[in-house]
């Protein structure tokens, strides 16, 4: 009898040595609901201006995903009807947590600042995972689909990898994290706001390749028309998608909610019937669903071990040597002022080397533009002033050809004519928009001096003089015009952007399409070229003044 204590204790000490069952993640989740529910629930809760954004959801009984609308098979909009993956993703999570979506519109642009601003509660916007947005928003893992850029162009194009796109111009979207990849590979970009806009671009030849999700571009290879004119070049930054949350504490618990959420939906095949209802491909939700279904993923920790998430795509940029300074001063700016300013030029190599080409390209586009116009000022200002008919009067249809053009026109025009004879590249670029700058404001300066001719050919006072002569009064007569035409063709310069010169304005699009910080990166730029202006209006007030001395 006395040995029964004894194998009983023996029995307790065995069970007590195995490990312990594991939480399943349902459990967690179930638990962690219902006590956001219950501190809802508590009188006065839901008036406190800051608290728990898990419990706000179950307080406005709604829950405010971000959604596309403008993306195929993912987040499109036909008057109040949504569809798409990520849409029905939303109204499942809305679901499991009992409450009702409000869906907000979003693109890849706004997406993030919409979340920072508390205007969303969760991004589900086909937003890639990658270190550099790490640091802006807290992602929820397990991630829900995964995706690679692909390089969209004519079958006929020779392009078949990074090679083949230096100087060409890509038409992509703001903010898809693959536009630093493109650009330090020597391409320009063509900014978009929604990715639903490159097929159209790309069939009437605005663009001659665009970059996307191949999940964006397997839509449009269904129709017959796109696949027989268009094909894949190469893919490039295969990474996953993950819904998001905000980086604040308050937001903590609502992201544990979604991490087990994604759990049990990969587990139960929730994310795969979504896909399935949307002609979405599966290869890689199939993946999934196996992993967590093997035990040690299949747990309330299972979100947190590394056998079991996907690894973010590394996006992180070069720093640039003195990035730690920048950060240091944007610190020092906000602490003092409240203001938040963001520099990213001078924060990563590839920024880095774009503003500093962009300005040096600026600097030469306007010295260019400059003498461009005032050489045209005197070589039709001769011409229209010349006694022989046959050379006045083309000159001068020309001239009024060129007054009544938009600008715009005349860069294409000028570009079309340079591309025709030299493969593109920035100089020629450049070159072409120095010729369009130059004739545009040289003819108006031009008929300024040939009028001014005419008029001292009529006074009397004048009296005999020999033609050089008289041209050299003109000119002085007509200083201020021509002055006034010098400077608009300074202030013109970052139009030449639309032909894509990689002056300052297009390096910090290109910039801004990767980095955040648009206000203070435009805003540099306008100090960039109100101190351009205000040089040159001095050195023109100097030139203005020689010539009218010589003239007295």
């Amino acid at each position: 009898m006395r040995a029964w204590p004894i194998l009983l204790f023996v029995v307790a000490a065995s069970f007590a040595a195995l490990p312990a069952q594991a939480e399943t993640p349902d459990a967690a989740l179930a638990k962690l609901i219902e006590d956001a529910r219950a501190e809802a629930s508590v009188a006065g809760a839901c008036a406190k201006p800051e608290f728990d954004r898990l419990v706000r959801v179950f307080c406005d009984n709604r829950l405010r995903p971000g959604v596309r609308e403008y993306y195929p098979l993912f987040g499109t909009r036909q008057g109040q009807t949504r569809s798409g993956y990520d849409v029905d993703v939303a109204r499942a999570v809305a679901r499991h947590l009992g409450v009702e979506p409000v869906f907000t519109r979003v693109n890849a642009a706004s997406r993030v600042p919409l979340l920072a601003d508390d205007r969303i509660d969760v991004i589900l916007a086909t937003m890639g995972h990658n270190t550099q947005r790490d640091g802006q928003v807290r992602f929820i893992r397990p991630h829900y689909y995964q995706s690679e850029t692909i390089m969209v162009g004519p079958r006929a194009l020779p392009v078949k990898g990074w090679p083949d796109i230096g100087g060409r111009t890509i038409c992509v979207t703001i903010g898809n994290g693959s536009n630093a990849q493109i650009v330090s590979h020597n391409a320009r970009l063509m900014l978009f706001d929604e990715a639903g806009v490159l097929p159209g671009q790309l069939r009437d030849e605005t663009c001659t390749l665009a970059a996307q999700d191949d999940s964006f571009f397997d839509y449009y290879f269904i129709e017959p028309d796109f696949a027989e004119r268009f094909d894949k070049k190469f893919g490039f930054a295969q990474v996953p998608w993950g819904m998001a949350v905000a980086r604040v504490a308050s937001a903590d618990r609502l992201a544990r909610a979604l991490d087990l959420m994604s759990q049990i939906f990969h587990r139960d095949g929730v994310f795969l019937e979504i896909a399935r209802a949307n002609r979405v491909g599966t290869g890689f939700l199939e993946r999934q669903q196996a992993v967590w279904k093997r035990p040690e993923c299949d747990t309330a920790t299972g979100s947190t071990n590394p056998a079991c998430v996907l690894p973010a795509l590394k996006a992180d940029l070069e720093p640039t040597p003195f990035a730690g300074r920048v950060a240091a001063f944007e610190s020092w700016v906000k602490a003092r002022t409240g203001i938040a300013l963001s520099l990213p030029m001078f924060k990563t190599m590839p920024a880095w080397s774009l503003f500093k080409d962009g300005i040096a390209n600026s600097l030469i586009l306007i010295a260019g533009a400059l003498a461009a116009t005032l050489l045209f000022a005197l070589v039709l200002g001769a011409v229209q002033s010349t006694r022989i008919f046959l050379i006045r009067w083309p000159a001068r249809a020309v001239t009024v050809i060129l007054q009544s053009s938009p600008v715009v026109l005349t860069l294409v025009i000028a570009a079309a004519v340079a591309h025709a004879f030299f493969a593109y590249s920035s100089a020629v670029a450049i070159g072409a928009s120095i010729v369009a700058l130059g004739l545009m404001n040289g003819s108006n300066a031009g008929q300024a001096i040939a009028e001014a001719m005419q008029s001292l050919r009529t006074e009397r006072s004048a009296g005999p003089q020999r033609t050089v002569e008289l041209f050299g009064r003109a000119i002085s007569r007509a200083a201020t015009q021509i002055v006034s035409f010098l400077i608009n063709a300074a202030k013109g310069t970052p139009i030449a952007s639309f032909i894509g010169a990689p002056e300052l304005l297009s390096a910090l699009t290109d910039i801004t399409a990767f980095a955040s910080g648009r206000a203070t990166t435009y805003s540099l730029l306008l100090v960039f070229y109100v101190a351009i202006v205000v040089v040159v209006v001095w050195l023109c007030g100097r030139l203005r003044i020689l010539l009218e001395r010589r003239h007295a």
